[in-house]
């Protein structure tokens, strides 16, 4: 797969599981899998919050759906102890040979945390996300038990059965829209993930030191620029119900990206080529888009990519025929880097 080679990674983000009906959710689940599988991509993004199936267990059907695709566990340290993170990466490596990515998460839903008592502020989520994961990654690194000792967790002669082969250890990515974010990710030398700017913005800006940096990003292409924006007005036409639900979501978040995201789509009210906020201000989707023609798409992927960024997870695509457009856009704008 050319994209593959260029050394860009895509991620497909997994349908909300929980809303599948009980009888049809394995069924779409593995379609859904190897359907990302076919279209090149490293992974799929699996969700978890209070309202959605357990991640682990979706991932199981994921695995067992394909030959080689990577899901991308979301992990909130309020759900699980750090050494049944690491119990779970070496349990998928021992049964099926398959390396995961993992997801860090500081927060996720306001109300979600809340009912878990869980109260940290929102910087502080960040220090003790470096704590958790620094656990995770000497149990899986290291043959010899483990001991730890930090603000929020403890471990003593700690040892991961079965141990994790090398060519298998995680991946990791943690959300880079916030300062706090932003540092946690270079304590761990994660892949520091944020919600886009127009690309436009990242032109001859200083690049931040990440060793590695990915966007979310939703895209909707076709060969004719018109088809395009008709697909994308089409699937996601102006919610009034959605823009009250955004606006008081906006009330209760403590997230730097959901903050930018709004202010930004405040600027460009009326503007729609190619970076298009309408589905996040109608809280159809949790990332811009870029719509437009295949090489328009192509040309702001590319410079996406000038500016650093290897790692695209991509909002839930609609379909299989909507990874197979996509991936036309993928593969033009890593011959235009190329070339570049």
């Amino acid at each position: 797969m050319p994209v593959r080679e260029h050394d860009l990674k895509i991620f497909s983000t997994c349908p909300l599981s929980a809303r599948a009906m009980p009888e049809a959710c394995v069924r779409e689940l593995r379609e859904f899998a190897r359907a990302s599988e076919a279209a090149g991509h490293e992974g799929m993004l699996v969700v978890t919050d209070n309202g959605q199936l357990d991640p682990w267990l979706v991932s199981q059907i994921i695995v067992e759906a394909t030959e080689r695709l990577s899901p991308l566990v979301a992990i909130q340290p309020a759900y699980m102890h750090p050494y049944t993170v690491a119990k779970m990466i070496t349990s998928f490596a021992h049964l099926y040979g398959r390396r995961l990515y993992l997801n860090m998460i500081a927060g996720g839903f306001k109300n979600d945390l809340a009912a878990l008592h869980d109260l940290t502020p929102h910087d502080e989520r960040y220090a003790r996300l470096v704590e958790y994961t620094t656990i995770i990654q000497c149990l899986l690194r290291s043959a010899e038990p483990v001991s730890f000792e930090g603000s929020y967790y403890r471990v003593s002669s700690l040892k991961l059965t079965p141990p994790l082969p090398a060519g298998l250890m995680s991946g990791l990515l943690v959300s880079g829209s916030s300062e706090a974010g932003a540092a946690a990710a270079r304590t761990l030398r994660a892949t520091a993930v944020e919600y886009p700017k127009p690309p436009l913005e990242y032109a001859n800006a200083a690049l931040p030191e990440m060793d590695s940096r990915g966007i979310r990003i939703g895209i909707i292409a076709r060969a004719d620029e018109a088809e395009a924006w008709s697909v994308a007005r089409a699937r996601y036409p102006e919610d009034r119900v959605g823009q009250l639900t955004h606006q008081l979501a906006m009330k209760v978040s403590d997230s730097s990206w959901h903050r930018q995201l709004s202010e930004l789509g405040k600027a460009r009210q009326g503007e729609e080529n190619p970076y298009w906020l309408l589905p996040f201000q109608n809280y159809k989707a949790v990332c811009p888009f870029l719509v437009g023609s295949y090489d328009a798409v192509a040309e702001e992927l590319a410079r996406y990519v000038e500016a650093g960024y290897r790692t695209f997870i991509l909002d839930v695509p609609a379909s299989a025929e909507e990874m197979r457009h996509t991936g036309v856009a993928f593969e033009r704008a890593a011959a235009r880097s190329v070339a570049a």
